[in-house]
């Protein structure tokens, strides 16, 4: 993990320094955990799913942003942040780059065309994220 480009993207304007919260961390995780479950269940709609899989994913990564002391109110930063917070791979962050598209196009235009196949990309994708932000220890308030 590499805290040199988070310093980089505070220094320029785009991250902003604030200390981590215990509480934040864990409420973040606790409402990642709950959407990505709620995220696999079939019953739900596809739409449904893949908004609670995407804000999952983005309440995990938002965890591992403020763990490492840093805060954005940029969604597509905090996910591009996930190299340099929880090591993850650029395949895996691509995946949340659509999402994020495909959210905004849901969100502000009122189109989403979700794929099964790209939603079960998208829960793998969340889960990653769950798997790296949880192995993180709880900081110090």
């Amino acid at each position: 993990m590499s805290k040199p480009e988070l310093e980089n993207l505070a220094r320029i304007g785009k991250l902003v320094a604030e200390s981590p919260s215990a509480r934040e961390f864990s409420g973040l995780l606790a409402s990642g955990n709950a959407r990505l479950a709620d995220a696999k269940r079939e019953v739900n709609s596809l739409a449904s799913r893949f908004d609670l899989a995407y804000n999952a994913a983005h309440a995990f990564a938002l965890a591992a942003l403020r763990w490492h002391g840093y805060r954005s109110d940029n969604r597509y930063l905090v996910f591009q942040s996930l190299p340099h917070t929880l090591g993850l791979e650029m395949p895996l962050c691509r995946i949340l780059a659509k999402a994020h598209e495909m959210r905004n196009l849901a969100e502000y235009e009122g189109h989403l065309e979700i794929g099964e196949r790209f939603l079960v990309d998208l829960i793998a994708a969340a889960d990653a994220v769950k798997t790296a932000a949880t192995k993180l220890p709880v900081p110090k308030s």
